[in-house]
């Protein structure tokens, strides 16, 4: 039953995300701020369709400007909990590859997502860069440390270009527990479990010291953001 939901889930969803990306397209061409309005309603939609209610804690740790947020990857839900229901608007940073799907693509490059080019060592250093530059400028990014969802409920280790971004940026990091989403919607299951809360719990932001190197300030920020948020799991 669980997997009928989801692949039932699906069949609803995916074309109802084209069209929001379409309509945001065409939105964004007469003031590109509307953008956040949408990327909003889609999160909050996707959740609403699975009668998920998520609370939201911990927004008075958000410090003023751009930020980094950082938290733990367990479910397809985590994406839409955090843009549906995170206190500011945020973009994501993705793989070069996603931003070339028609539409759904097209809508991301409108929205000011900011795209990863990995396919050799030099690109990649240059867009982070150019990722840590728009970060300075004003735009509030997600990642999730672990790379991909943990298939257990547990903390998978964390990877290092998340926290090579951060040091890059030099901008608070706020580490953010998503809890309950594994239940909903385990990592590699299509199966979905209606109705279920989901938390997000928002963490003291983490400032880098001015005097830190790059390879102490990585280690710093990982030992902290991986203690912010294994504290709210096994």
């Amino acid at each position: 039953m669980a997997l009928f939901r989801g692949l039932l889930y699906m069949a609803i969803f995916f074309p109802l995300t084209f069209l929001l990306a379409a309509a945001a397209i065409l939105s964004t061409i007469m003031d590109r701020r509307n953008y956040n309005w949408f990327s909003r309603f889609w999160g909050r939609l996707g959740i609403a369709m699975a009668g998920i209610k998520v609370t939201t804690g911990g927004t008075e740790n958000i410090p003023e400007g751009p930020v980094i947020v950082m938290s733990n990857h367990a479910s397809n839900f985590d994406i839409l909990a955090l843009q549906g229901y995170f206190p500011r608007p945020l973009s994501w940073v993705a793989k070069k590859e996603l931003f070339d799907i028609p539409v759904f693509g097209w809508s991301m490059r409108r929205g000011g997502y900011i795209a990863l080019d990995r396919s050799d060592g030099r690109k990649a250093l240059k867009s982070m860069d150019d990722a840590a530059r728009q970060i300075r400028k004003g735009t509030s990014v997600i990642l999730f440390p672990e790379g991909t969802r943990t298939r257990d409920g547990k903390l998978l280790p964390f990877k290092r270009g998340g926290f090579l971004l951060a040091v890059k940026a030099g901008v608070p990091v706020v580490p953010v527990s998503i809890i309950g989403s594994f239940a909903i919607n385990p990592g590699g299951s299509l199966g979905l479990n209606l109705g279920l809360p989901v938390q997000l719990k928002i963490h003291p932001s983490i400032i880098l010291k001015p005097d830190m190197k790059r390879a102490e300030a990585e280690e710093f920020l990982m030992a902290r953001v991986q203690a912010a948020i294994a504290g709210d799991f096994p």
